[in-house]
């Protein structure tokens, strides 16, 4: 693969160089016990650890780490701030890495960063989402406008393609959002016209989703569907809330408020269980940690790739600068919930 020159700008690497001061304080020191002895040092940042989700796929890619023998410099958290993940990638590069692991949250913002580490021909797997611009070897990540999708077929069917749903939305500045959102839409008009959808922007903020979605129940008390596009951080806060108002009513009984969500997490299979949530498209955790790590692994060593059916259930496509394996994300009720082969139920074991 080609890697783009650099199209740095002198401000960002004004930024680099005053938050590399700073970057000691995201790194985490449990990767720092790296197996791969003479292997090609692989730099991992980890997105953010205030979700439930990303914190299952921090203890995947540490178990994965030791397992596959992966020579992992030590592990960094950007903590959904894209200076901190450019300080961290900076670190990487003056450490050895010959590639790179990272899940930037804000896609657009990323570029010049890309660009950097094409012009050292250090290559990059992104991890869940895909750069807006910029060269990676690798996007490990599922088929996120399915993801809408599914929830739009799963929610107009449990509403008999009528009523009132709360879209809690992630942010809109990532292709995440942009592709459940748009995908959600899409279906909604298509196919269920006569649900109304509250389009609720969130920026993947627990606490910002809970009060916007206050504020809606006030004015729509007959709301009788909610889509969660992450469960990891929407989950708690939104079932606290309806418990507090008296609108968390288990699946079957009247006035039960039908939700889907996507993660997977156990958290969200719990709540199945109990009848508090309906349905999630599970995002495989396990997966992308695995997948992360061994195109790591292989774009170090010089290995190539291209479009297709892969191995593991799941095809590679090409991209705008790279190329993408889309792998499975299936969708999680009542009448799968304990299927063993999910991650949300063997995560921790």
């Amino acid at each position: 693969m080609k890697f783009a020159r650099t199209r740095s700008t002198a401000a960002t690497a004004v930024v680099v160089a005053a938050l590399t001061l700073l970057t000691a304080c995201n790194r985490d020191s449990a990767g720092s016990d790296s197996a791969g002895g003479d292997s090609p040092a692989i730099g991992i940042d980890l997105p953010r650890s205030d979700s439930d989700f990303w914190n299952s796929y921090a203890e995947y890619v540490q178990k994965d780490i030791k397992s596959e023998g992966i020579n992992a410099l030590p592990l960094s958290n950007s903590q959904n701030d894209v200076t901190k993940l450019v300080a961290n990638v900076q670190v990487f590069q003056n450490t050895g890495a010959k590639a790179v692991v990272m899940a930037p949250q804000d896609t657009g913002a990323i570029a010049s960063t890309l660009d950097t580490l094409a012009s050292k021909k250090i290559p990059v797997v992104s991890v869940d989402t895909r750069p807006d611009k910029g060269d990676v070897y690798m996007v490990v990540r599922a088929d996120n406008r399915a993801y809408g999708t599914k929830a739009c077929e799963f929610l107009g069917k449990q509403l008999g393609g009528k009523g009132k749903v709360a879209e809690l939305q992630g942010a809109l500045d990532s292709i995440n959002g942009r592709d459940r959102s748009e995908a959600f839409a899409e279906c909604m008009k298509q196919k269920f016209p006569a649900i109304k959808v509250f389009e609720l922007p969130t920026d993947w903020k627990g606490d910002v989703a809970s009060a916007k979605l206050q504020s809606l129940l006030a004015q729509h008390p007959d709301l009788n569907g909610i889509y969660m596009q992450a469960g990891g951080v929407f989950l708690q806060p939104t079932l606290a809330l309806l418990e507090q108002k008296g609108l968390l009513k288990p699946a079957g009984q009247k006035g039960h408020i039908s939700i889907i969500s996507n993660d997977g997490i156990p958290q969200e299979f719990d709540a199945i269980r109990k009848g508090q949530i309906d349905a999630t498209v599970s995002q495989p955790a396990d997966l992308y940690a695995k997948y992360a790590l061994y195109y790591a692994k292989a774009a170090a060593d010089g290995k190539t790739f291209k479009a297709g059916k892969t191995d593991h259930d799941s095809t590679i496509i090409a991209i705008p600068g790279g190329l993408e394996d889309q792998l499975p994300a299936p969708l999680v009720t009542k009448e799968n919930v304990e299927d063993k082969s999910l991650w949300g139920n063997t995560v921790g074991q």
